[in-house]
């Protein structure tokens, strides 16, 4: 095949959840990638771009993970259609690179069945041979091209030179007609049975000494074992959140000292006015105070990374599938709700693999109980100045300790919901889950950062968007107008601030929020996380601190304890964020989820905050 340098190659990388898709991407585009939606739904669009050794210029996209295109789940049919050159504004893929896991080819070669009789040009990637050859597992790839009627090629995603053999193919492809060999043998392009065919490939290209890996069953044994494993589970999600205090905090305070660093010198040089306040009140106190929780948000994305790419969280949703079927769930929630221990954003999209509606419009309406990374920054600043700094029974933080308490809180109160939408629904029929457990692996460091970088950069274009906005509205609303000519009181009792908060604070002062706690839950409703930042810019503008400890300092003068607490509770079960809430309705394509969703936690919150107020308000 004529090589063509001057036009990029477009190629599809496609293929089964658990297959090493994205590893593969990762390693040929490196940090060269741009994720985001597709027009019109939520299945996410992540395209990268790498050049070969002789120049050719490559555009890789990464479609959603399918099992089969019978599916009519979002990202299968995105996929589909994609590969079709039916979706509006993608071109037609010129190669399709089909992803397969070569230690489970039974399971993967259907659906490249399925790709190769859409009539697209098709390579085949034998990912994980590393793997398969540990295993026993022999694949005569010549004997398996002759097959398919396409080339064949052999991959290891998770070693430097692993897509070698891929891109060695690819530089012999012509740019202007990028197509294989595709012609099949006349038995396997016949077969109406596709379960057949793969029977008879196998026979004939693979030999298996056995079907499973005998480390993946002697680890399964326990991992899932009706005990052991729930409570091996319990006490991962335990430990992941004694670290996300643990190794954060350090950090946290560490970020904190040097925003109020830059504060001071800030107001050293500058002169007293309405650009030193600007400053020093709103941007460096509120944005650092944000900012300074960033390391224990990347500690908890980190574990849930590992656990991710070790195999682990498929068999969570297998441990945990009982139970969530008994409050009207599934186990195929588990990883959209634990997503939303990220964001509630994706977990919401998440749910597009659950193939059931009724199950899937649960897991929507529970996913945003889960404590997202967002409500962090809230616990972390209110834990920190109300709860002491100690260690119970000599191991374990109780700072930690509360915030697991405020986690499994969520938890509870998703399930709780399950259970009562479970009895509210005519249909009350049960679910089974059919779902690949991937063998362990150990997680590719490279993967894990690539991860942690999206969800950094993530984390600060919010900061500098919405938040830097809100943060300057908060400061604004703080500071003007002036007090009037012989006002007593406090300055900001006479600001725009003074009056919104105070007019908010008589419904909410059954749960023990005073006007500054009410008024930051107006920017909290748009990003959560700008709860702390108009809290720290209101109390700065009102003469407190703008570090996080001093702000934590201040904070205990003027809150109870039971109106901490209470605070905490609320944002356990508060209605979502705007961004959610668009989401929802994307999805579901329904106002009525939308309104059920805000209506139901609104309440809850309100409930919740109310009776925690009052206890602890009498025993504390």
């Amino acid at each position: 095949m004529s090589t063509t340098n001057a036009t990029p190659l477009r190629i599809a990388l496609v293929g089964n959840p658990n297959c090493g898709k994205t590893a593969l991407f990762n390693l040929l585009t490196g940090a060269r990638q741009k994720v985001a939606n597709y027009a019109g739904v939520t299945v996410e669009r992540k395209e990268g771009r790498f050049v070969t050794p002789s120049g050719r210029k490559v555009q890789l996209l990464d479609l959603p993970g399918a099992y089969s295109f019978d599916s009519a789940s979002p990202d299968e049919r995105v996929t589909h259609d994609v590969l079709m050159g039916r979706y509006p504004g993608e071109a037609i893929p010129q190669l399709v690179v089909c992803v397969a896991d070569a230690t489970n080819l039974r399971l993967h070669l259907r659906f490249v069945l399925e790709v190769k009789r859409m009539g697209r040009p098709v390579v085949l990637a034998l990912n994980m041979m590393d793997a398969a050859k540990r295993r026993g597992i022999v694949v005569d790839a010549a004997k398996l091209s002759q097959a398919l009627g396409m080339p064949v090629v052999e991959t290891v995603a998770v070693q430097r030179n692993g897509a070698q053999s891929l891109v060695d193919l690819l530089e012999r492809v012509n740019a202007d007609d990028a197509a294989p060999s595709q012609a099949a043998t006349a038995d396997i392009a016949q077969d109406a049975d596709l379960h057949v065919a793969v029977r008879r490939i196998l026979a004939d290209a693979v030999t298996m000494p056995r079907a499973t890996d005998a480390r993946d069953d002697a680890i399964d044994s326990v991992a899932l074992h009706p005990l052991f494993g729930p409570l091996i589970l319990a006490v991962v999600m335990f430990l992941v959140f004694q670290a996300v205090y643990g190794l954060g905090k350090p950090l946290t305070d560490s970020i904190g000292d040097g925003f109020d660093w830059l504060g001071g010198i800030a107001g050293a040089w500058l002169p007293d006015g309405p650009l030193r306040s600007l400053l020093t009140d709103g941007l460096l106190t509120g944005l650092g105070t944000v900012l300074g929780f960033l390391p224990e948000i990347l500690v908890l994305f980190f574990f849930i990374l590992v656990l991710e790419e070790s195999g682990y969280l498929p068999r969570a949703a297998f441990l945990l599938d009982r139970m969530m079927v008994s409050v009207g769930l599934t186990g195929r929630s588990f990883i959209p709700l634990l997503s939303s221990f990220a964001c509630a954003i994706p977990g919401v999209m998440g749910t597009r693999s659950i193939s059931d509606p009724r199950d899937r419009l649960a897991t929507i309406l529970v996913a945003p109980l889960m404590t997202c990374s967002a409500r962090l920054p809230v616990y972390a600043l209110l834990i920190s100045a109300f709860i002491p700094h100690r260690m119970v029974f000599g191991l374990f933080n109780l700072q930690g300790l509360v915030l697991f308490a405020l986690y499994v809180a969520g938890i509870v109160g998703a399930m709780a919901v399950g259970w009562v939408m479970k009895h509210l629904r005519r249909d009350r029929t049960e679910h089974a889950l059919l779902m690949e457990l991937p063998s362990y692996r150990i997680p590719r460091a490279r993967d894990v950062a690539i991860g942690l970088w999206e969800r950094c950069t993530i984390f600060l274009k919010r900061l500098t968007g919405i938040i830097l906005a809100l943060t300057v509205i908060m400061w604004f609303v703080s500071t003007f107008p002036s007090p009037p000519a012989g006002a007593t009181g406090p300055a900001i009792d006479y600001t725009i601030a003074g009056y919104l908060g105070r007019a908010l604070e008589w419904p909410f002062a059954p749960l023990g929020f005073n006007w500054q706690m009410s008024l930051a839950l107006i920017p909290a409703f748009a990003a959560r996380e700008t709860a702390v930042a108009a809290l720290a810019t209101v109390y700065a503008v009102a003469g407190g601190d703008s570090d996080v400890a001093a702000l934590g300092h201040t904070l205990a003068q003027n809150f109870s304890v039971a109106s901490a607490l209470s605070l905490m509770v609320w944002f356990a079960f508060a209605p979502q964020c705007m961004s959610t809430l668009a989401v929802i309705r994307r999805e579901t394509r329904s106002w009525r989820a939308v309104v059920v969703s805000f209506g139901y936690m609104f309440v809850v919150a309100y409930a919740a905050s109310f009776v925690t107020y009052q206890v602890a308000r009498y025993f504390l």
